[in-house]
């Protein structure tokens, strides 16, 4: 819970400091604030006097990403759209500057753009996104991020277990959890070893990606940062093992028009899964005390909870035995 004599940094968001950080860039709100889903940063939707269309308002976390990260973020969509690769990119003003700062508050504007999620097994929506990918890829080498951090072993999976069992991991489940990720640790070291990183969405879930007319948009680069191309491909896959195999093949051959698949990086789909779990823990448990994540995850630290962490980590051991 929030101390209240150290309340949380987005407490201070209130509808009339983000109308007036809007109106600072030459939109005129007509009063109507409507909060999105979006638990890492905190994102709105701003109705403007006189249009249809509202604008899109994204405050971003205090004190997690530096200037220079999160305009290297701006730079790549913006590289990215240059190329005819179809991204939601902010909105720049008449200096032609898309990142914006407001009584403490980081914050950028982007269009109100429609779409739905895409269904990735309807028709020919894998192929589209395998496509899309190696072009997007093909853009994320010509150049490495100087400031964005690499998905990498360390920050990914030592960093987080460290936090989860040394801060917060109730004391019953704590051997256990210690015991599972040492032998995750291990095994997915020679697996990682040898990558190739270059810049990638790195946070591909369907729930940024937004269909129109049959064109998938990518939208919140937030998590962009250096990784193996394999890693915005695997989070397009889902089910059973054999069905994963087929949608990976259908992946693939879309994405060998553009760009030579990475096949050597198939290895490293388990342990990037396996990060992403252990990352996906900590980073629920270090923003716990955000009110809005208890009220989001409120199965979150339960009994249950952990007892099934575990488990999925174990059946990640067996997964990476059978690479």
């Amino acid at each position: 819970m929030t101390n209240p004599n150290n309340p949380h940094p987005f407490e201070s968001l209130t509808p009339d400091l983000i109308m007036d950080a809007i109106e600072e860039h030459g939109f005129e709100c007509n009063g109507r604030v409507f909060a999105l889903n979006s638990y890492e940063n905190r994102v709105y939707q701003i109705g403007i006097e006189g249009q249809q269309k509202s604008v899109i308002a994204k405050f971003y976390r205090p004190n997690r990403w530096s200037l220079e990260q999160i305009q290297e973020e701006h730079d790549f969509c913006f590289e990215l759209s240059e190329h005819e690769i179809p991204v939601i990119t902010p909105i720049k003003n008449s200096e032609d500057k898309s990142l914006f700062e407001h009584h403490g508050f980081t914050f950028c504007l982007f269009p109100q753009v429609g779409g739905h999620t895409p269904e990735l097994d309807y028709q020919d929506n894998l192929q589209i996104m395998g496509r899309m990918l190696a072009r997007l890829h093909l853009i994320g080498e010509k150049k490495l991020f100087k400031h964005r951090p690499t998905l990498d072993i360390i920050s990914f999976g030592q960093e987080s277990i460290d936090f989860i069992s040394n801060e917060f991991i109730p004391f019953e489940h704590k051997s256990g959890y210690d015991d599972v990720c040492k032998q995750l640790i291990d095994l997915m070291q020679p697996k990682l070893e040898g990558a190739k990183n270059i810049r990638v969405h790195g946070d591909l879930h369907i729930g940024n990606i937004l269909m129109r007319d049959d064109i998938p948009f990518l939208v919140d680069f937030d998590d962009s940062r250096l990784a193996p191309a394999i890693q915005d491909i695997f989070m397009l896959l889902s089910g059973e093992e054999n069905e994963q195999k087929v949608q990976l093949e259908k992946v693939k051959s879309a994405y060998q028009e553009f760009r030579d698949f990475p096949h050597n990086e198939i290895k490293m789909i388990e342990p990037l899964r396996t990060l992403r779990m252990l990352h996906h823990c900590a980073w629920l448990a270090r923003r716990f005390d955000d009110p809005a994540f208890a009220v989001a995850f409120p199965w979150f630290d339960e009994n249950s909870y952990w007892l099934q962490h575990i488990n999925d980590l174990k059946n990640q051991v067996d997964a990476m035995h059978h690479i």
